[in-house]
Parts: structure tokens; sequence; C-alpha cells
């Protein structure tokens, strides 16, 4: 994405699990729709117009990509979902298929078979410093976000609105409440786990929430310098690319001029995803553009924000990545059912303890899916018809994670987890979200 403005160029990636049809079992067999090429050697990457496939590190995850800088959503979900149409019936040959959700319910991570083809060594390094056999690396599917940026400038300030987000993305994007056929006691159970992966280099990981660094050098002196140091006694071969080693719930990619945004668990079909996608660059612009403080429902409100573009911008800076990290703890274990009693935070929404319209918590607490609600109404018109369509009734429904939890209860049989997720794989097959009667 070098040389893009911000705003003008995203990417979108998509990972699923491959499984057994009729067992759901994890099956390591990426090869198949990924295929060969025309000397028979196996592919770890391949283009369909403007959609790639690709393989990292476990067998049994396929990924979906823009494979180019997108610049429109016009009709963007509809291509994910012809390749994943695809990819599926190449499947359906070994009688597999692709599974949505975050977290598979009932898969034993210790099963788990790395992919031996393309960067196996690099696999095999992460595998002998981290275990990769435990659910923070076999058991995970997101949707990542990346978004342009040119210059520290517009570097800060995409950054300094991402943090922000970040704590908010559980209460609308929970796909994982279940492991080892059990609740886990958390709707986002893959960013509990996905932020105790690397516990043995605290460095890699941080809070989750990026420091707060708003140009290269203060990024490269906060994070980078750190991961670098604290992973060489471990890589010796110097394998680990200090990129790709930072693992925050957002990264910045300042090799591409991009943030990826890592937080958003995967959903039941794409246009879902892409409504999430969507509803995040709407609300990071809203953000960085001071739209939510033009919104102000209150006075309250209004006079906890600076009113110059300039300020507000500073302000925006400030927030403390502990207090952040500590909200996001919250919205990883309640999801939409998160109270938030932080008034600065809400502030930057525009919004006030009991006067939000949306609100329907107490009068001193606000929950995660009333910010999303009000945000949605500030933002709505930014989203495609599509995207508006699919938000509203995921609004109104909850999470994926909530509307699974409704459906299984906190210890359900394994025969009932087969039924439940095989509609999540239904709703993959014909892109329509779960939980909805239509």
């Amino acid at each position: 994405m070098s040389n893009f403005k911000i705003w003008e160029r995203f990417g979108v990636e998509m990972e699923f699990m491959i499984v057994d049809r009729d067992t759901l079992n994890v099956l390591p067999r990426a090869d198949v729709p990924l295929g060969k090429d025309k000397d028979g050697n196996q592919l770890s990457d391949v283009e369909y117009d403007d959609i790639g496939l690709s393989n990292e590190l476990v067998s049994h995850v396929l990924e979906f990509k823009c494979a180019h800088p997108k610049s429109t959503f016009d009709g963007l979900g509809k291509r994910f979902f012809h390749e994943i149409r695809r990819a599926n019936k190449k499947l359906e040959k070994i009688n597999a298929m692709l599974l949505p959700s975050a977290c598979h319910p009932f898969m034993d991570p210790a099963e788990m078979q790395l992919w031996p083809y393309d960067c196996l060594d690099i696999y095999q390094t992460y595998d002998r410093i981290f275990n990769c056999k435990g659910h923070g690396w076999a058991n995970l599917q997101s949707t990542h976000l990346n978004l342009s940026f040119d210059g520290d400038e517009e570097f800060g300030e995409l950054h300094a609105a991402i943090r922000l987000l970040l704590p908010l993305i559980p209460a609308i994007a929970a796909s994982s409440p279940y492991l080892d056929g059990k609740y886990t006691g958390y709707r986002d159970a893959r960013i509990e786990v996905y932020r105790h992966n690397q516990d043995k280099v605290p460095e890699i990981t941080g809070q989750v929430i990026p420091e707060q660094a708003y140009s290269y050098d203060e990024y490269n002196k906060m994070i980078f310098d750190k991961v670098k140091k604290a992973i060489a006694p471990y890589d010796t071969e110097h394998l680990l690319n200090h990129f790709f080693l930072n693992s925050r719930g957002a990264i910045a990619r300042f090799d591409r001029g991009a943030i990826e945004i890592r937080l958003v668990d995967i959903q039941e079909c794409p246009n879902a995803d892409i409504a999430i996608v969507e509803l995040e660059i709407a609300t990071l612009k809203a953000i960085v553009n001071g739209k939510f403080a033009a919104s102000r429902e209150n006075a309250s409100a209004a006079n906890s924000v600076p009113h110059t573009l300039k300020e507000y911008r500073e302000f925006l800076r400030n927030f403390d990545t502990t207090r952040l990290a500590e909200l996001l703890a919250k919205t990883v274990k309640d999801a939409e059912n998160a109270t938030i009693d932080w008034q600065e935070y809400l502030s930057v929404f525009g919004m006030n303890f009991a006067t939000s319209p949306a609100t329907t918590s107490t009068a001193s607490t606000v929950t995660a899916g009333d910010i999303w609600k009000h945000i949605y109404s500030v933002v709505k018109n930014d989203l495609t018809e599509v995207s508006q369509s699919f938000m509203e009734k995921m609004l109104e429904r909850g999470t994926l994670s909530s509307a699974l939890y409704r459906a299984l209860g906190d210890a359900p049989a394994h025969e009932a987890f087969v039924t439940e997720y095989k509609k999540l794989a239904n709703c993959l097959a014909h892109n329509r979200l779960y939980g909805i009667n239509e």
C-alpha cells in the first residue's frame, strides 16, 4: 500500500477452518483448495482475479484476502463469497468444508500440523520457541483490516484513532465463546488466548493495545527495538522479522504504508465480515475528523472535548494504554454487554452516561453495545446498502458469540456442537446471518 494516502486504500483478510463435513473434526487439508502448479508442486498462494488464497502456519486454515489494495467495497462481499464457494467445491471432493467462527469449539490443538511447504523454517522456529500446539496458535481465525497511510502525520492520526477503537471490537465481532467442549467464560476466547500465546516473550504482544507511538521513530523505540532485543536469545538464526513478530491488536507495517487491525473474530459469512470492516473504517474516519465531537448530544459531553480539530486530535493521543487494555479485557469477557463507566472515553464518541438515547443500561453506565448502536446511528450512511442491512440485523441480534451462547449454554453435548456449528457452515455456504429469521 506504499504511497497511498490515509483512507485511499484498504485490504481485507479472512481465515476459515477446514473440517470434516460430518464430524466437524479439523482436517489439515489446505493443500486441496490451493492446488499445485504446472510442475506438480504444492502452491501456498494462488490468486483468482482480485481475491487471493493462502495458508499461514497451520495446515487446517485457509485465508482469503484482497490480492491488491482496494478503494471501494462495492461487490467485495460477493467476490469473497464466490471464492469461498469455489474452495468449498474443491473440499467437497474429500468430504471437507470451510467452517466459520473464530475458534473451533472442541478441537484438540495438540493435533495441529504445521504447513509443510513455504516458510516451514519460520513456522518451525515459532513452534520451537512458543509451542504452537495450543489454542493461541492452532485455533484462531480472524478478519484483518489493513488501512493505508502516508508519512508520520497520517500514521499518528490513524494510530491514535485505532487505539481507541480496539477495545470496542469484541463488542461487535466476538464469535468465540467455546474451547475444549465448554463455555470459556469469555465471549471472545480467541483474543483471551491470543494475548497469552507469547507470554514467554511478553514484549511481542505487549498489552494488545499498542503503545502511544505516533511516528516511525516513536514506534521503533517503543515497540520494534524492544521486540528485537527480547526475541534475539531465542531466534539465533534471525528468521523472525520484527514486522511479523509484533502481535499487538493493531500492527504498523511501515514497510508497506499500512496499519493492520487484527482483533476482529471471523464471522459466519463474508457479508457480515465486510459489514464490520466497513463500520470500522467509518468509525475511524469519524474519530479522526471529529464527526462524533460535532454530533455531541449534550453540553457535558461537549465540555469535556477540545473544540478545535488540532486540539481534539491531540486529545485523542492522550489515552492511557493500560486503561484501554482494561477496557478491552471487559469486552473480551462480556462483548456487547460489557459496561463502560469511563466518561472521558465516552466523550470521544459524543456520548454521556444518562442522556444517550441508545442507552439500555442504568443511568451510571453505558454498555459497549450501546456505544456501537450510537456509532452506527452517526456513520450508517457511510456504509454500503448491503452492509447497512447486515449491520442493523447484527446490532439487533447481538454478537455471533452471544447468539451461539443463547443456543448452546455453558456445557453443550458434543452432538449439540456438531448440530449448531453445521448451521454456521451453512450460513457460510449461503452468505447469510446466523440466528436471524429471514
